[in-house]
C-alpha cells in the first residue's frame, strides 16, 4: 500500500467517537514533532505556514506554498496532505503536478475566493477536472466556506457538499460549522466529513466532535499559533 492509498484508507471504517485526527505542521520541525508523537498522518494549514513564512494569511505566493510543503513531506514518513487554498489560479493538470511534485498525498481546496463564496456548480466542474487529473494519488478534501461567509443554514452547505462528492470529492470540509449543526451535516453528506476543533476549551473534543458525525478532525493554524503565544511567553521572560 503506498502513501495515498494509506492516507485515504485512514478515513474510512471509523466508529462514532473516534475520527481521524490530523495535526497541522507548519515547518519540517514541527511536522517531525507531531510524527514522533504517534500521529499516523498529517494536514498543513495554510494560515500556519502563511505564518511560519512571514505572510499574512491567503498570500504567500504559491511557489513558497509549494516550497513549504515539500520540506515538510521530506522531513517525515507518515502522509501529508496540503492546504493550497483554492488553488491559487491553477489549471488543473498544473496543480495536481505540482502537488504530486511536492510528495502530497491530498488536498484541501476552498470554494471561495477573496471572501466570497464561488458558483457551487462552477467550483464542482473544476474540482472534476482536478480529480481527473489526480485520478487516486490525490486525496481531495472539499472546504465548504458558508459558515464562514455568513451563510447559517446548514442546508445550504449540504447542497454545496453534495455537488462537490458527486465531482469526486473525497472528504468535504465546512469550516466553521457549529459543533449542534454537525448531526444535520452528517445525515446530509456521503462519505467522509472534516470538523475543525478549536484549542481554547470552548468546543468539543476531538472525540466530542466525532460523536457528533465527525469522521476527520483538523486544526486549521490554532496549533500553530499555539506554538507561537508559548514562544512569545518565553521571550518575555527572557533578559532584555
Amino acid at each position: 500500500m503506498n502513501k495515498a492509498e494509506a492516507f485515504r484508507s485512514l478515513h474510512h471504517d471509523r466508529p462514532p467517537g473516534d475520527p481521524l485526527v490530523l495535526p497541522g505542521p507548519w515547518d519540517a520541525a514541527s511536522a517531525r514533532v507531531f510524527q514522533e508523537s504517534g500521529f499516523p498522518a498529517l494536514a498543513t494549514p495554510s494560515a500556519g505556514v502563511a505564518a511560519s513564512l512571514g505572510y499574512e494569511d491567503g498570500h504567500t505566493p504559491a511557489d513558497e506554498m509549494f516550497a513549504a510543503v515539500a520540506r515538510i513531506v521530506r522531513a517525515v514518513e507518515v502522509p501529508v496532505s496540503a492546504d493550497v487554498e483554492s488553488g491559487y489560479g491553477l489549471a488543473p493538470k498544473e496543480l495536481v503536478e505540482r502537488l504530486l511534485e511536492a510528495g502530497a498525498v491530498g488536498c484541501n481546496l476552498e470554494d471561495s475566493a477573496g471572501g466570497v463564496l464561488k458558483d457551487p456548480r462552477a467550483h464542482a466542474d473544476w474540482l472534476a477536472e482536478v480529480k481527473a487529473e489526480a485520478g487516486d494519488q490525490l486525496f481531495v478534501n472539499a472546504r465548504v466556506d458558508t459558515f464562514v461567509r455568513g451563510v447559517a443554514d446548514p442546508e445550504r452547505a449540504v447542497e454545496r457538499a453534495a455537488l462537490y462528492v458527486a465531482a469526486g470529492a473525497d472528504c468535504v470540509y465546512p469550516i466553521g460549522a457549529p459543533p449542534d449543526v454537525l448531526p444535520v451535516l452528517r445525515a446530509g453528506i456521503q462519505g467522509p466529513l472534516n470538523a475543525l476543533a478549536r484549542l481554547d476549551g470552548e468546543g468539543p473534543s476531538p472525540a466530542g466532535l466525532g460523536e457528533r458525525g465527525a469522521t476527520r478532525i483538523t486544526f486549521g493554524p490554532g496549533l500553530q499559533r499555539r506554538a507561537a503565544a508559548a514562544l512569545r511567553e518565553i521571550a518575555a521572560g527572557l533578559p532584555k
